[in-house]
């Protein structure tokens, strides 16, 4: 049955795979979902409880300047944060451009630390549990060849995910990590490989939106604070 009134959730990478799965995934929940992305222009979704607000999650000072505006103009109470925004650039080390080692680490880690600075202190204000949830990624727990950069993102978003769980505990915000390993979406589109074509090749960006409401829907004082999620087989291919 779904819910009514839960709340607003706010999803980052609204604009396709995971953080739009889980816009759908939360928006069917009863919640008021408001998704932050840089571009929403490809993104179909279109809900009355839908809000799409356009920001480059990678630039910090367009965080600063934009967020706390949207979260001015809040009429209900913040209940979710789903941080989920991020990009992958795939290479040997001394082969990657320094502008793509900044947007990697600006995206993937910093633009989560500054989101998150800004919606914690109205999430620690309700009266009632509420929930940061962090998409991290298999990287984050085993490093891989061309992979230095994202990994130490991803290794980076796990350690500010672990601290922040200690810290938030007595103001009732639960923390939590999903780490996906493949998930069948737009993320390798720019990448020279991508998973198998078979089902069991990929996790479906709705498989984690059930993960992250789940986590959502848990008894208050319960939380979920890793889970690891992995295709049933690991098949990856060239393109």
């Amino acid at each position: 049955m779904t819910k009514v009134g839960r709340g607003v959730a706010i999803i980052t990478g609204a604009s396709s795979g995971i953080g739009l799965a889980c816009s759908e995934a939360f928006l069917g929940a009863g919640f008021e979902v408001i998704g932050l992305a840089r571009d929403f222009s490809k993104t179909t979704l279109d809900h009355l409880n839908f809000r799409k607000e356009c920001m480059d999650l990678s630039c910090p000072g367009e965080i600063q300047k934009t967020l706390p505006g949207i979260l001015k103009s809040l009429t209900k109470p913040l209940k979710v944060l789903v941080s989920n925004a991020g990009i992958g650039k795939m290479g040997y080390l001394e082969q990657l451009a320094d502008s793509d080692i900044e947007r990697v680490i600006a995206t993937n880690l910093l633009g989560h630390i500054l989101v998150t600075k800004y919606c914690l202190p109205i999430l620690k204000k309700q009266n009632e549990c509420s929930d940061l949830i962090f998409v991290g990624s298999e990287s984050a727990r085993q490093g891989g060849k061309e992979g230095s950069v994202y990994s130490a993102s991803k290794f980076g978003l796990r350690g500010f995910a672990q601290s922040l769980r200690s810290e938030c505990a007595k103001a009732g915000v639960r923390v939590n990590l999903i780490n996906p390993g493949a998930v069948r979406s737009s993320f390798f589109d720019g990448l020279h490989f991508e998973p198998g074509p078979g089902d069991e090749h990929a996790i479906m960006p709705a498989d984690v939106a059930t993960m992250a409401l789940t986590a959502v829907n848990l008894r208050a004082g319960t939380v979920l604070d890793e889970i690891n999620m992995s295709p049933l087989t690991k098949v990856w291919q060239s393109k």
